[in-house]
């Protein structure tokens, strides 16, 4: 049974410009800059320096705690190792590589039999994912298998994310359509650790085409169903995801475990596939390059490290982008820098024209309460911007502002054009500094 979580919206998708083009694979770039840091925690530790020659997939940063480590997309030459602009708009560790195009591979990959994959246990099985980098490709990039281990024992339902809600993104049903067997067996993989005997994936009802591949691909012995939902955003949102299965909701502060539930993106279950039965890290990832100014949108396997202006231009434009984002137009972060690199976590870049240009100087709460209406957390986004507006951090914590899930459902039906999420953002940083400033006290 499907449930229709609270609020949300129907922003205009935009899918038409790249849904129907297949994926191709993205020419690799002379120069690739590889980040130590694509994945939520500690940044890993550079294991080459400039001069070294590396393979492709060979280990190029070492996880360091809460981390995964990040290898070598291309093989050869390290021309530095220095920190470089980075897609959340700071500078991060990197390790840049110039490109022989010769693609050779790390001695230390190699394909798996089913037979050899069958005998795998679950440790065995997120010691591969944690060796191959793997993280949460929806966009989170949290360590999956430090989530893995986390629902042992806790998880009764498993829930694989292929609803892609945001507006102009197709990469996930380019996937679902293109390599249904092989995500279907990365997840038989987590339901195999997770000690599951069925699953779900989850998909909107926006991608016909994408349901029918997977659900071509099943057998009733598989324990796994295609659940086809309702569009509306944010349904690939973890939360309103969970809710939308299973009716159950995460508590305030709780994780999906809390609920019995563990959520993995479809192109991570791909993810999984490569590193158990290739031996393949994740080195490359489908990315949606589309737009409104864009001459040939497209979907583009792509090694991690490639520019963002490499694969704008791959598609060639009308006229100067006005914004290119990082993801979509409701969640995306606004790129300062078109030679940022592409990471685990970027699904799509977007390029907007100058059309696209909703701000203004003086934007000013008219207390109308859209924003309340639409918040699919259930949270009171008017009294949210207030606390900011005071900079009142216990304020900010009162009013549940660590809850915002930063969907953009808010800004989108403000009339005021207030600039709500970049707000709270930055109030989140401002109620972390100060826990960690209370935390140097104590």
């Amino acid at each position: 049974m499907a449930f229709s979580f609270f609020g949300g919206v129907h922003p205009k998708e935009n899918k038409w410009y790249a849904c129907d083009k297949e994926t191709q694979v993205f020419p690799e770039p002379d120069i690739l800059v590889v980040p130590m840091a694509q994945h939520i925690g500690a940044p890993c530790k550079p294991l080459v320096k400039k001069g070294d020659l590396v393979k492709m997939g060979q280990k190029i940063g070492d996880a360091q705690g809460l981390s995964a480590p990040v290898h070598a997309s291309v093989s050869g030459k390290v021309k530095a190792v220095e920190p470089k602009a980075h897609v959340s708009g700071t500078t991060v560790m990197s390790v840049v590589i110039e490109n022989d195009h010769l693609d050779t591979l790390c001695e230390d990959i190699k394909p798996r039999s089913q037979a050899e994959v069958d005998a795998l246990t679950p440790e065995q099985l997120m010691d591969i994912i944690h060796e191959a980098g793997i993280v949460g490709m929806g966009g989170a990039t949290f360590p999956t298998h430090v989530k893995l281990a986390s629902g042992i024992g806790k998880v009764d339902t498993i829930i694989a994310n292929a609803g892609e809600c945001e507006p102009f993104i197709t990469a996930d049903d380019r996937l679902c359509r293109e390599e249904p067997e092989k995500l279907i067996a990365g997840l038989k993989l987590v339901m195999k650790i997770l000690g599951m005997n069925t699953a779900h994936i989850a998909i909107e009802d926006n991608k016909p085409e994408a349901a029918k591949a997977l659900q071509a691909c099943l057998g009733k012995e598989d324990g796994i169903t295609v659940d086809v939902l309702p569009a509306k955003y944010p349904q690939g949102a973890e939360k309103q995801l969970i809710y939308a299965i299973t009716g159950r909701e995460v508590p305030s502060g709780g994780l999906p475990a809390a609920v019995g539930c563990a959520v993995f993106n479809v192109a991570t279950c791909k993810a999984i596939y490569d590193a158990v039965y290739e031996g393949m890290p994740l080195i490359r990832r489908i990315v949606t390059v589309s737009g409104d100014i864009l001459m040939e949108p497209k979907n583009l396997l792509v090694p991690v490290g490639t520019s963002f202006s490499d694969l704008i231009d791959a598609c060639g434009h009308s006229e100067n982008p006005y914004k290119v984002l990082s993801g979509g137009p409701m969640m995306g972060v606004a790129q300062y820098d078109l030679g940022v690199p592409t990471t685990k976590g970027v699904n799509a870049v977007t390029v907007l024209s100058r059309k696209n240009r909703y701000s203004v100087e003086d934007s000013r709460c008219l207390r109308c309460g859209r924003c309340i209406d639409a918040c699919p957390m259930k949270l009171m986004p008017v009294l949210m911007y207030k606390a900011l507006q005071t900079n009142n951090v216990e304020e900010m914590k009162a009013v549940n502002l660590m809850d915002c899930i930063e969907c953009g459902c808010c800004a989108y039906v403000c009339p005021a054009s207030v600039p709500l999420v970049l707000g709270f953002r930055a109030g989140k940083q401002q109620i972390r500094d100060a826990a960690a400033k209370e935390k140097a006290k104590a």
